[in-house]
């Protein structure tokens, strides 16, 4: 009876071993796709090594150069920096996970701010009154000269 059940919910040794190949095979083709959070590589990551641990799949703590290899360009600043100043294989995956949400964190915050900083106002220009008046026509060019160059010059203070 219980070679019945255990074939029936595990499946046999051919089809462990297909899983257990499959799974292999995801997990080194493993990638961050494009505008994934952390949170979400983390998700399908632990799912995936999880599954291959209940395969007996023994993992020699190289997952977390297997997270950071995964990562694509935008994060490899991030990624020589925690290799560099941290010894990978004394680093939790949990913790290494925690460095990397705070640093998509910051980034989001940064982008955020860039993005409201974008807004530019508008300034109106001042049209002549008359074409026909030459010195009129003058005047008004040289005080639309003045204006602007205040207008500019505020604006410059503001942004320094």
């Amino acid at each position: 009876m219980w070679d019945i059940l255990e074939v029936t919910h595990e499946g046999t040794t051919y089809v462990k071993r297909a899983r257990k190949h499959v799974l292999i095979q995801e997990y080194e083709m493993f990638r961050i796709l494009k505008g994934e959070t952390i949170s979400n590589v983390q998700k399908r990551f632990t799912h995936m090594v999880n599954h291959l641990i209940g395969l007996r799949k023994i993992f020699e703590r190289e997952e977390n150069i297997k997270i950071l290899k995964c990562l694509d360009k935008s994060w490899q600043p991030k990624v020589s920096a925690i290799s560099k100043s941290k010894d990978l294989t004394t680093l939790t995956t949990a913790s290494l996970f925690g460095k990397l949400r705070e640093h998509e964190f910051e980034m989001n915050r940064l982008n955020d701010q860039e993005n409201k900083e974008k807004h530019v106002k508008n300034i109106a220009l001042k049209a002549p009154g008359q074409k026909g008046d030459q010195d009129s026509s003058e005047c008004s060019d040289s005080e639309t000269l003045n204006f602007l160059t205040r207008k500019f010059g505020k604006f410059l203070k503001k942004n320094s």
